[in-house]
């Protein structure tokens, strides 16, 4: 599975990141922290953590301090695993094994407990990373 994801995502980089795409994205001030983290959150819930940081990759090496967005994308696409069951394969391994122990988590039932603690953490994170 990691495998084909890796291979998915370098198609998507020889193919999608045209010169228009990466001039869209600089409008887009990256080198703004939260807005940054919000674009990695997002990702990072559309394809997984690990393709949507490699799908960064050749933006962050660019911006004004790149140890800043690196440090920020590492947080935000961890963080962001925890916004729904889809979010993180883990989620999905937990709500599968309490399943097998008759303990049913729905989508909702998660979300209402997914969604405010991610962006709790997220703005937390943000913050004390723009300082």
């Amino acid at each position: 599975m990691f495998a084909g994801l890796f291979i998915i995502v370098a198609g998507a980089e020889r193919s999608l990141l045209s010169g228009e795409v990466v001039a869209a994205a600089g409008r887009l001030q990256l080198d703004r922290l939260p807005v940054l983290s919000a674009l990695t959150a997002i990702l990072a819930d559309l394809v997984s953590n690990v393709p949507a940081v490699a799908l960064l990759r050749p933006f962050i090496d660019s911006l004004h301090d790149p140890q800043a967005a690196w440090l920020t994308v590492a947080m935000a696409a961890s963080l962001a695993g925890n916004l729904t069951v889809l979010g993180s394969i883990a989620n999905l391994i937990v709500v599968q094994r309490a399943a097998a122990s008759g303990v049913m988590i729905g989508l909702w039932d998660y979300c209402r407990v997914g969604v405010p603690v991610t962006l709790l953490t997220l703005l937390l994170g943000t913050l004390w990373l723009g300082n």
